[in-house]
């Protein structure tokens, strides 16, 4: 059937009208969607929390340190005791050794002065003036000088110690010069400041 003009213009407007209607229904729920939030439904990324630093050690002061011990406080003598005990010991062994032959057992045993005993001093005047060994000291021209190590303290009391002690000679004679050393036990007597030396022996003597 043929439409007239005007219908036809009317079926063309309410063709498009439908086809605009359908193409917009299709579209809108794309829009909607594209519309949202961009990660909607998305499960949020978790924050990882920084590492926290690992707890340091406690630190734990090191023990105190002992005290020194003062191993005086279990002896008869002080420091200073035997300081001035082992000053004498030294010295007297030094002048045992020291003598020429030109001098006399007085000026021998006037050396070591307040050093040593009056019993002692009697014993080494007696063994300076032995005639066999006055003799060869003058006919030989000695003349010797002492020498002292201490070595160790072998033995002590409330009132004496005896040290070890290594004496030095270098003798010089007219057979020529000759060095040597002796170990000798040395015993000092006395308290505080003054000590005197009372005794006199070879160290292996007093190991019999």
């Amino acid at each position: 059937m043929d439409l007239s003009p005007g219908l036809q213009k009317a079926l063309f407007v309410l063709i498009v009208i439908v086809l605009a209607a359908f193409g917009y229904w299709l579209v809108l729920p794309k829009l909607t969607h594209s519309h949202g939030p961009s990660q909607a439904g998305a499960s949020p990324t978790p924050t990882t929390p920084a590492p926290s630093s690992a707890q340091a050690p406690a630190v734990t002061a090191p023990p105190a340190e002992a005290g020194t011990v003062n191993i005086y406080s279990w002896l008869p003598f002080t420091q200073q005791d035997l300081a001035a005990a082992a000053s004498v010991a030294e010295q007297f062994s030094v002048d045992y050794d020291t003598f020429t032959y030109s001098e006399s057992a007085a000026s021998y045993i006037g050396r070591m002065g307040s050093l040593i005993t009056g019993q002692l001093a009697t014993t080494l005047r007696a063994a300076y003036q032995v005639p066999g060994v006055a003799k060869l000291r003058t006919s030989q021209k000695q003349v010797s000088t002492g020498t002292a190590v201490i070595d160790s303290l072998r033995a002590f009391g409330p009132s004496s110690m005896t040290f070890v002690v290594t004496a030095g000679q270098r003798l010089v004679s007219t057979s020529g010069t000759t060095s040597g050393s002796t170990p000798y036990a040395i015993t000092v007597t006395g308290s505080g400041g003054s000590w005197q030396v009372s005794d006199i022996e070879l160290e292996s003597a007093g190991d019999t």
